[in-house]
């Protein structure tokens, strides 16, 4: 496992110049706009919008996971590898791109929680993992890994023996953070991974995800419509609007002087637990501070 002294570096590992995402119906639908992002090594970028605004299409995007009608229209998708290598993710071929995913890059989709197969136990569904993309792994080391990851997450390793629906839905998303992580990747894409959870439940997986982050130093795009949440846990943010990236900044800067009126109204629609109706105030801020 890498465990590095600084989480965020100022080195690229995957850049997007001027994607375009079409839905091929009738009549087409241009889900997302000439969007260009760059994620740096170890950070956590925020992309934040309403629902519809073409951010799960764009996570679809960056990791090849795109289904007909959409299709990708114009733009390039670059994977900066530690080794040095840039990789192509658009020119990789069916056994190249299946080698890639959740090796370099992994994504934890919206509602993963519920995407467990019900009839197998959670250890023969992180073994594989291990099958697909590891197989000359023995028995023994594949149950040492998968009984730290589940650790890693928080989970009781005796849990393995377990069926999805002797899980908590909180539990369930953890094991698919676990699995998510199975590979060391460099990457992860998470999309909306607190959905349907209580808000406790949400703190907890928030702060395990911000623990394993500065632990092994993989980066993270986070997608939420929730901005404050964003805010909090963010090194920098993107703010999406029907398809097009129309603000991008640190966290700070999203937050104390957000430039489009668009983030603007994101911000203003939280309500603050601390001062007067109508704005969201940030933890730890006061009155006089902003």
């Amino acid at each position: 496992m890498i465990a590095p002294d600084a989480v965020h570096t100022s080195e690229a590992v995957l850049t997007a110049r001027d994607v375009s995402i079409e839905y091929e119906v009738d009549p087409p639908v241009k889900a997302v706009r000439n969007v260009s992002l760059t994620l740096h090594r170890g950070e956590i970028l925020g992309l934040a919008g309403e629902s519809g605004c073409g951010k799960t299409t764009l996570a679809y995007g960056l990791n090849r996971l795109l289904k007909a009608p959409a299709l990708m229209t114009s733009g390039e998708i670059t994977f900066h590898d530690r080794g040095g290598d840039d990789i192509d993710i658009i020119g990789l071929r069916n056994d190249q791109l299946r080698a890639f995913r959740w090796d370099k890059i992994s994504m934890v989709f919206q509602g993963a929680m519920n995407s467990l197969n019900p009839v197998i136990s959670v250890k023969a569904q992180i073994f594989d993992v291990f099958d697909t993309h590891r197989p000359g792994m023995s028995r023994r080391a594949k149950t040492e890994r998968a009984e730290e990851l589940l650790g890693l997450v928080g989970v009781d390793p005796a849990r393995l023996s377990s069926f999805p629906h002797e899980l908590s839905g909180g539990m369930r998303q953890r094991v698919m953070i676990a699995m998510a992580l199975a590979l060391d990747p460099q990457v992860m894409i998470m999309d909306e991974p607190t959905t349907a959870l209580d808000v406790v439940v949400q703190r907890g997986i928030i702060r395990e995800i911000m623990r394993l982050r500065e632990r092994l130093g993989f980066a993270v795009i986070f997608i939420t419509h929730d901005l404050p949440m964003l805010i909090e846990i963010s090194d920098r943010i993107a703010v999406m609007l029907q398809g097009e990236i129309v603000e991008q900044g640190t966290a700070e800067e999203i937050y104390r002087t957000p430039q489009h009126a668009y983030t603007r109204k994101l911000l203003s629609s939280f309500p603050s637990l601390h001062g007067e109706r109508g704005g969201f105030v940030r933890s730890g801020v006061t009155e006089e501070q902003r």
